[in-house]
């Protein structure tokens, strides 16, 4: 959606890793760790695709890794098993990650003038556990994630909520996160790390890299 003078932010959507938390690293060599044992070139095949695809549930990332890269089948027991290692690895890391630079001073300026939800490709529950870790719950109108997707979660809350898609626009790093924006007709700002720089060349939107820049951006449109 191309933005007019007149257009006017009233809701936000915030993916959590790389826009608000400095927590996509932690999960990339998560990746890494659970699938070096099956060497080298099958832990890089996986972290190459967990870059490309930010956003994407871990349930399905570890049914993809394992029928495309290890030629295998997985059950949905060995699926449950491989996200408890995976939240072994990362949950404290995320929750002591570095917030994105400026984040909690956007939150608490602009959360009484907009409304403001959290969609993740993380777990619901294990969101859930981060956010009031890190105290920043009170910002949120809701906190969304897997095992549904971004998409379900865009058009849940526009029509829970009645929301105006001209009015929405959608924070993330990731393409699951600009797909998402596209398919409910959102707005949508990128929010640039070294992890997608060479994903995003061809994309001529709103970027920031911090919440300085985006606030000078948001009050444009308020």
């Amino acid at each position: 959606m191309s933005l007019k003078k007149d257009t006017k932010f009233n809701n936000i959507f915030f993916d959590f890793d790389g826009v608000i938390a400095e927590s996509v690293n932690a999960k990339t060599e998560a990746f890494r760790e659970l699938y070096l044992p099956y060497g080298a070139d099958i832990a890089n095949q996986v972290v190459d695709h967990h870059i490309h695809h930010g956003g994407v549930s871990r349930f399905e990332k570890f049914k993809i890794y394992h029928e495309c890269f290890l030629k295998t089948c997985i059950s949905e027991n060995e699926v449950q098993a491989l996200a408890q290692k995976f939240s072994d690895l990362v949950l404290d890391k995320v929750i002591q990650a570095d917030e994105v630079s400026g984040c909690t001073d956007f939150l608490e300026r602009f959360s009484e003038q907009m409304n403001f939800w959290i969609i993740t490709g993380t777990p619901t529950k294990e969101i859930e556990v981060i956010v009031k870790a890190r105290e920043i719950g009170n910002y949120f109108n809701g906190l969304h994630g897997s095992p549904e997707n971004k998409k379900y979660w865009t058009e849940h809350l526009i029509e829970k909520f009645d929301l105006k898609r001209n009015e929405t626009l959608f924070l993330g790093d990731a393409t699951t996160d600009f797909e998402a924006a596209q398919y409910s007709d959102l707005h949508f700002a990128l929010r640039e790390h070294h992890e997608n720089e060479s994903i995003f060349n061809d994309y001529n939107g709103i970027r920031f890299n911090n919440f300085v820049e985006l606030e000078t951006i948001i009050e444009t449109y308020l």
